[in-house]
């Protein structure tokens, strides 16, 4: 894949001292290597083919209660009119002209998606991911930011749903399976189901298994600790992502966890 993603910048999970905070503070999108963006086509400025695309049929056929399926989760996974269709058979055709191949229209489009979340243009970030789907429904991307962009708006079961599907595409992608446990995590405050923590221990083990020095995940796993109240366990997790990487720890936490259990290394106090 041409464009590559390391999507998690550390925030902590929001632990109940952060609820308040907004989503976006936990997810940060970070591009890189973004050749499209570097090299553009040069017959036209491709991003305007997103605006010729399935957006432009009739509001009665795309919209539900209000919301346009072009910004639900993979158009809303309902049956499409003729209009739908039509519109994407013709997208597609456009994009057919543009580029090289499916697959790189598909990442740019993805590509344009992150861009969108930066600004925090979520409805057109969810378009532009449903678009990046359209063109190639194996691009991890595709899923990743529609996940991204329904955790932003807190719908946790939805960005769950939709980073699974990214996993099941990149069942070895790190930042990846590392999002997924955070949401999860994020999920179980707001509605403790043991279940979630313990899928999200399970994600973020094998996250550590793929890549052992991922200080980022070993944290959350001190966070997974946390909430289980196995404080000695939990200040395990903390050291270990200490000795990796200084700049991952988090201070409120780390409060919030001496406030619970002492430093069993009187690091902290």
């Amino acid at each position: 894949m041409n464009v590559r993603m390391n999507l998690i910048q550390w925030t902590l999970v929001a632990l109940p001292f952060l609820s308040a905070a907004q989503p976006k503070q936990l997810i940060i999108s970070a591009r890189s290597g973004d050749s499209i963006r570097r090299n553009p086509p040069a017959e036209k400025p491709v991003e305007t083919i997103a605006h010729q695309a399935p957006e432009s049929v009739s509001a009665d056929a795309t919209e539900t209660a209000g919301v346009s399926v072009n910004v639900l989760p993979l158009f809303g996974e309902r049956a499409k009119t003729t209009e739908q269709i039509d519109a994407e058979i013709h997208f597609l055709n456009d994009c057919d002209r543009n580029f090289a191949s499916r697959p790189e229209a598909s990442d740019f489009f993805a590509a344009r998606g992150w861009d969108y979340v930066s600004s925090g243009q979520l409805d057109t970030a969810a378009h532009r991911f449903n678009l990046s789907w359209l063109l190639n429904d194996h691009n991890a991307d595709a899923y990743w930011g529609l996940g991204v962009v329904c955790y932003q708006k807190n719908q946790l079961p939805n960005a769950i749903r939709m980073l699974k599907k990214g996993l099941a595409v990149a069942d070895s992608n790190v930042a990846l399976i590392t999002d997924l446990a955070t949401v999860e995590i994020k999920h179980y405050q707001e509605k403790p189901n043991p279940d979630l923590l313990t899928e999200a221990e399970g994600f973020l083990n094998h996250a550590v298994a793929l890549s052992p020095d991922n200080a980022g995940a070993i944290q959350k796993l001190s966070v997974v600790y946390f909430l289980k109240a196995d404080y000695p366990k939990a200040w395990d997790y903390f050291h270990q992502a200490r000795n990796l990487d200084l700049s991952v720890l988090d201070l409120s936490y780390l409060n919030e966890l001496l406030a619970k259990y002492p430093d069993p290394k009187r690091v902290f106090k």
